[in-house]
């Protein structure tokens, strides 16, 4: 019987790059209300160190090493899971890269821009899909339900100069979340998207130029901070939880009210 209205005791939960930033704030949110999780990450010492810190909640903790790059490293991935776990009610697609490249989009390597849509598109779009192949079996089995939950950005919504790349796999993926809710609502799963706005992480360093781009956001920011993973753990929480069965096809922004200050 469920113990409060996020109450995850039960689920199992997949974040891929969460071993860091967002996606170990997206964890740690499943976590600490009960949920067991799985991390993949490409780095065996950050994943060890995350699954280290998400053990201290009490719940099962695993983490993989996934090049979400990868169809059948996602597939392979998926089969480890289920074979450790038996269940999977949660997927967040989370592991990407930051916008690349400083020039301008007409200097951008053509490489460059496939080599990032490799993770950040395809790679979320493996994910997905294979989370949602088993959560269509088990629905057919008799228990329906599930969460698909991709981490895009503001600029699902707004134009970034010179990060083509970056800002078309947010809203290539941020599609196919709708799709999928309008597909597999049948089935009782759910899929949303989490727009955040600026989240310091630890791959940003403690310097002046970081300081500056605090101030500016803080200045446009009606809550005027930078925001933080811990700030998207609840929406994690949430969106995992039987409180959000009904949720589905949205985009929900975490930013401070950025997006209604502009």
């Amino acid at each position: 019987m469920a113990k409060g209205l996020f109450d995850l005791t039960g689920k199992v939960a997949i974040v891929t790059g969460g071993n860091s930033g967002l996606g170990l704030g997206f964890a740690r949110g499943i976590a600490k209300q009960g949920g067991d999780v799985e991390i993949w990450g490409r780095s065996a010492d950050k994943n060890a160190a995350a699954k280290k810190e998400l053990e201290t909640y009490g719940k099962r903790v695993t983490a993989r090493q996934v090049d979400v790059s990868s169809e059948q490293a996602v597939i392979a991935g998926f089969e480890a899971l289920m074979a450790h776990y038996g269940r999977v009610d949660c997927v967040i697609a989370n592991a990407g890269l930051p916008p690349p490249f400083s020039g301008t989009t007409l200097d951008q390597p053509t490489k460059d821009y496939h080599d990032f849509l490799a993770i950040g598109m395809h790679g979320s779009f493996y994910t997905l899909r294979e989370g949602a192949r088993h959560m269509v079996s088990r629905a057919e089995a008799g228990e329906p339900g599930g969460s698909l939950i991709f981490c895009g950005s503001l600029s699902m919504f707004k134009g970034l100069a010179a990060k083509v790349p970056y800002a078309a796999s947010k809203a290539a993926v941020g599609a196919v979340i709708r799709c999928m809710a309008v597909e597999y609502g049948k089935y009782g799963i759910r899929a949303n998207s989490i727009a955040p706005g600026y989240i310091k992480t630890g791959f940003m360093a403690d310097n002046e130029q970081t300081a500056q781009v605090d101030k500016y956001f803080a200045s446009r920011t009606p809550i005027p901070r930078p925001g933080y993973p811990a700030d998207c753990e609840a929406i994690a929480a949430y969106l995992a939880s039987d409180a959000s069965s009904f949720h589905t096809g949205d985009t929900i922004t975490i930013d401070g009210g950025w997006m209604v200050n502009l």
